[in-house]
């Protein structure tokens, strides 16, 4: 046996990968049989020069031998995580979570019986360490390391180590952003999928037999703080500009419904909302769910939203979230009415150089505010705007809907529209011209509405009216200057 361990340590240091693979397959059945068996130490485990000091009798020391052998097993295994080859990779990181479940099985330390009990969490704590690498990218790795987060107990170690991890390395390096090293921990992180009640805390790759009950990774409530403290561990410090979108997209369904506490995010997603663009669109999810269910006061919400309507709204990826949300908060009635004008102005303004597709959406959007505000229809029938041409007070570059005076304009760029080479669009704008109805108009459907869409709904229209199909011949081409210099055509 210690020929036979020696041997494998020292092929895992092979060039050749064929030979890797092979060392990591054997020291994972040695070394798999050796802990069934009872033949490594099991305590605190002296040093090999105290070993051969002390008096201990010769199956002592085999066993603390064949001990600190397994731990420079375990210790190469986990710098062949970071081999070229992802099969090497991938062995190594499946060998080392089987010695995971062998330890829980046959522990190598002493019990602590009033908190962690047998589980290796060291162990489970340096594969964490190797995959959250701060030079590579362990994207790979990570996805195959997911089945193990199905379990419970890896599950709730998992998410402990990772917290560890963050505080150290981003502490240690002083508020800089480290892209390699967040986006592993974001990966892992996400990865984590929480279970929504104690009943479905079954499946544990560690058995605890009549103190499962007592143990805190069987405990949902521990879960949740384990959770909890991971997520704001990782949000504590400066992300990458393009992680803010990646944790905004999952914050509203993955995260938030899972903390104890989901207030205490309201730093993190007030900070996203002020950075402006699509991060501040995606905020808005989150903020919502603060708003609507935590009861959250954000005394410059509306200020800050009116501020995200720009022309580029109309074009990036989350625009359907976007409008759904400004829907939700502007129908309340309870709002002041030179609040809604004001976003019925913006909106009206934006949408002269808006694509057809938004427009189909904005459209509808613009006279569902008007009706659930009725004091707006000031801006649709305003007297002193019809005949004559007259300056719009309205002020586009203010950010401030208190003080853009758009319940003193009016909204003529809807009467523009009605000449738009879309038809769909002009007929759309055309709806102000008629009083409006009670019935809101429905824009669920509308909200992603593309130009492709818009473009094949064109073609499966069917042509109404009658088209050219005869034609007079030319008989008098070159006769006089009333000839004809071309073929006339006709419908009938």
């Amino acid at each position: 046996m210690v020929t036979v361990s020696t041997h494998a340590n020292q092929y895992l240091q092979a060039d050749k990968e064929k030979n890797v693979a092979c060392a990591v397959n054997a020291c994972n059945k040695l070394f798999c049989s050796m802990l069934k068996r009872g033949d490594l130490f099991v305590g605190q485990l002296p040093s090999e020069e105290d070993m051969l000091s002390a008096d201990h009798s010769a199956e002592q020391k085999y066993r603390m031998f064949m001990r600190h052998r397994y731990n420079s097993c375990n210790d190469l295994l986990l710098e062949l995580m970071h081999h070229e080859s992802f099969q090497v990779k991938e062995s190594a990181l499946l060998t080392l979570m089987k010695f995971v479940t062998m330890e829980g099985k046959f522990p190598l330390l002493a019990v602590d019986w009033e908190e962690h009990y047998h589980f290796p969490r060291e162990l489970l704590k340096a594969v964490v360490g190797q995959l959250l690498s701060d030079k590579e990218d362990m994207a790979l790795l990570i996805s195959r390391f997911q089945e193990f987060l199905e379990m419970e107990d890896v599950r709730y170690y998992v998410m402990g180590s990772i917290s560890d991890s963050v505080v150290r390395v981003m502490e240690k390096a002083k508020g800089a952003v480290l892209p390699v090293y967040q986006g592993n921990v974001f990966l892992l992180t996400s990865s984590v999928s929480m279970p929504s009640q104690e009943a479905e805390l079954s499946n544990f790759l560690v058995k605890q037999a009549a103190k499962q009950g007592d143990w805190k990774a069987a405990k949902l409530k521990e879960h949740k703080h384990a959770f909890e403290r991971m997520w704001l561990c990782f949000l504590k410090y400066k992300l990458p500009s393009s992680m803010y979108k990646k944790v905004l997209v999952i914050l509203h369904e993955s995260i938030l419904p899972h903390m104890s506490k989901p207030t205490l995010m309201i730093d993190f997603l007030t900070a996203a909302y002020d950075v402006g663009g699509a991060i501040s669109l995606l905020a808005l999810n989150g903020l919502f769910v603060l708003i609507h269910q935590h009861n959250l006061d954000y005394p410059d919400f509306y200020k800050k939203l009116y501020s995200l309507l720009e022309p580029s709204v109309f074009h990036v990826k989350y625009r359907a979230r976007f409008f759904h949300l400004a829907n939700i908060f502007l129908s309340s009635s309870h709002l002041p009415v030179y609040l809604v004008a004001a976003f019925a102005k913006r909106l009206s303004r934006l949408a002269l150089t808006a694509p057809p597709a938004a427009l189909l959406m904005v459209l509808p959007f613009i006279c569902n505010l008007i009706r659930r505000h009725p004091s707006c229809r000031v801006l649709i029938h305003r007297p002193s705007a019809s005949d004559e041409p007259c300056d719009d007070p309205y002020l586009m570059e203010v950010d401030d809907p208190a003080h853009c005076h758009a319940l003193e304009s009016s909204l003529w760029e809807l009467q523009t529209l009605q000449k738009h080479y879309h038809p769909d669009v002009a007929k759309a704008a055309m709806a102000i011209n008629k009083p409006l109805t009670e019935q809101e108009d429905e824009i669920d459907d509308l909200l992603e509405l593309s130009a492709y869409e818009l473009f094949e709904r064109g073609l499966q229209q069917k042509e109404k009216q009658a088209l050219p199909l005869e034609f007079e011949v030319a008989t008098q081409l070159l006769q006089g200057s009333g000839g004809v210099l071309g073929a006339h055509f006709s419908l009938e």
